[in-house]
């Protein structure tokens, strides 16, 4: 059943009033829908408290895709899979501040890695970085990333990371869209939230997030910026969904059914995010530096999480793929 407004929207409201200001929230009144997810994503610097800024969940993650917490996503990428590949070609659409496309700039194997995005914010402090580094193979343009027909080259890579979950229609995307612009025997690279449209998450996800949020001793959650704590999960509503950003999740339950009838499979794996993205968010500040105790409870998310996923697919998926023969 989808939820069309729950009282964690306007929680959720009242804490990015006070974590990013009143302008904040009142761009989300514009009426054109690209400015209002422009303004969701065209910051320097992001002021939030969420699961992905703990340094244990990377290191869980890590280890979920390569098997060691100590090896990067982009290490074991083109160690396992790009090793005897070269002059290879990049295009990453939605790519925000490219601190992946950055890492794999730093590969010999890549001759030319576009970053692609309509924040130029974030585009320009990553063209930064890539100057400090002294990395010429990377470039960075301002680009809607749905005028995909602009794009005449064909690509040994096309990358998503956590953007293809805001493409509208993924099914033709995919198909029509994507596989032209990939070569016979490219890839097709995700690291994507790929459960439910609009977060309109099960009763039963639901429940069981709130199980896991007792695990978690009061004064851990406490809410960031705010004297409230956390006691409930209800999840998002479809109302505030759309006016905060109208691309979130807007297609994202389709990306896996739809990868799967178009690419054949080269390596995917699972990384959960069912229980711990709304276990955490907004506490999750409490968890970057550790403690004995802080740990423990870390741990026990852990095991939670991992039970969970015996029965359910994993919301967040790393994949490898190739496009099927047409």
């Amino acid at each position: 059943m989808k939820r069309i407004v729950t009282l964690d929207d306007f929680i959720e409201t009242y804490t990015k009033l006070k974590q990013r200001g009143l302008g904040f929230i009142s761009s989300k009144l514009n009426f054109n829908t690209t400015k209002r997810v422009k303004t969701a994503f065209n910051h320097k610097n992001i002021q939030a408290s969420n699961w992905w800024i703990i340094p244990k969940v990377n290191e869980r993650w890590r280890k979920l895709i390569t098997g060691d917490e100590n090896l990067s996503i982009e290490e074991h990428t083109v160690n396992q899979f790009l090793k005897d590949k070269q002059n290879l070609k990049m295009l990453s659409l939605g790519s925000g501040e490219c601190s992946s496309e950055l890492l794999f700039a730093e590969h010999s194997n890549f001759k030319a890695i576009i970053c692609s995005d309509i924040a130029e914010k974030r585009l320009n402090k990553a063209e930064k970085i890539a100057k400090e580094k002294g990395l010429d193979n990377i470039r960075f343009q301002i680009q809607d990333a749905n005028k995909l027909s602009e794009i005449e080259d064909q690509f040994d890579i096309i990358y998503f990371k956590a953007s293809l979950h805001h493409f509208r229609n993924i099914e033709y995307l995919l198909e029509n869209k994507i596989k032209p612009l990939l070569k016979n025997d490219g890839f097709l690279i995700i690291d994507e939230f790929v459960g439910p449209t609009r977060l309109q998450f099960p009763k039963h996800q639901i429940k069981a997030i709130n199980k896991a949020l007792q695990l978690i001793p009061k004064p851990f959650r406490k809410r960031y910026k705010l004297n409230l704590y956390k006691n409930k999960v209800y999840g998002p509503g479809l109302a505030r969904m759309i006016l905060a950003d109208p691309s979130e999740c807007v297609d994202s339950s389709s990306i896996i059914p739809a990868i799967h009838r178009h690419y054949s499979t080269v390596y995917e794996v699972g990384y959960g995010g069912n229980i711990l993205t709304l276990t955490l968010k907004d506490i999750a500040h409490h968890f970057i530096d550790l403690n004995d105790e802080k740990e423990e409870i870390l741990n026990q998310l852990f095991d939670f999480e991992d039970k969970y996923l015996k029965n359910q697919p994993s919301d967040h998926i790393f994949g490898i793929y190739k496009p099927n023969a047409t």
